[in-house]
């Protein structure tokens, strides 16, 4: 395998509304939630080809993102997080991949609270 098969696929500022949270007005309310997504993989049969099959689909990913986000309530961060990951490392071609989802406006004086978790196939 030469490092040039090694592929990154990075889904930058997905920005989503859901349920998120454990006080009232969070149960109550949508928020924003900004995701980012970097998954590696070994995309050997993509650099020799044309054929979408031979690559990691991420239009499909990033659908499956959205109607998790959007169609589930979430009280932590964490829970949320570690369910996009699923999504992001669940292709068998996947060798590693992390996921950072920002809750803007969570506290008073930051523009953002951020959890990242990764994933690393062994």
């Amino acid at each position: 395998m030469l490092n040039q098969d090694l592929a990154t696929i990075r889904i930058k500022n997905l920005r989503l509304r859901t349920f998120i949270g454990i006080k009232e007005e969070e149960i109550n309310n949508k928020q924003d939630v900004v995701i980012n997504i970097k998954i590696q993989y070994l995309a050997e049969q993509a650099t020799q080809s044309e054929d979408i099959h031979d690559a990691l689909n991420y239009r499909t990913i990033t659908k499956k993102v959205i109607s998790l986000v959007e169609n589930n309530r979430f009280s932590l961060l964490e829970k949320l997080t570690a369910e996009v990951l699923s999504i992001a490392s669940q292709h068998e071609w996947v060798t590693f991949a992390e996921v950072e989802i920002d809750k803007p406006h969570a506290l008073r004086f930051a523009d953002s609270v951020s959890m990242s978790l990764s994933y690393n196939k062994k």
